[in-house]
């Protein structure tokens, strides 16, 4: 039996060329997926005893292109994103940004009363204010210790 030379770093260096051709092949359908995602609005939640306060950014959409649904559970906003198409003198026409229609579904911690929802919406920011149902306000649970 021959005894072969152990070098680490050559195969340090192998590993790293085959995880450079893994990435290579995969960061394309990466890149395609990324480009067919729609728009998802940022999202904040806070919980008060008697509320939950979500915050919505929605920036560059207009309040009749927003459909938001409360149920007692979770809050559902749907909406579209439309573009403005503007073609320089080439002729050609590049954009970044996302458009086309997009939902997003919200769970709730606590139950809501759905119906005495409060919303806002000023400069692309969807303020919701949703108060807790009477049950939740004052329910209490005993926790037994053993």
């Amino acid at each position: 039996m021959a005894l072969a030379r152990w070098e680490p770093f050559r195969e340090i260096d192998t590993l790293q060329r085959q995880m450079n051709r893994l990435f290579d092949d995969f960061i394309p359908t990466l890149r395609e997926a990324r480009d067919g995602m729609a728009f998802v609005p940022a999202a904040e939640m806070e919980e008060t005893p008697e509320a939950i306060h979500l915050k919505l950014e929605l920036p560059g959409i207009e309040a009749e292109d927003l459909d938001v649904q409360v149920s007692a559970e979770a809050v559902s906003i749907t909406g579209e994103r439309k573009s403005e198409t503007k073609t320089d003198e080439n002729g050609v026409t590049r954009t970044e940004f996302r458009y086309g229609r997009f939902q997003r579904v919200i769970p709730l911690p606590a139950r809501v009363q759905n119906t005495s929802v409060n919303a806002e919406y000023k400069d692309g920011i969807l303020r919701l204010t949703l108060p807790k149902a009477e049950e939740e306000k004052t329910k209490v649970v005993k926790v037994n210790l053993s």
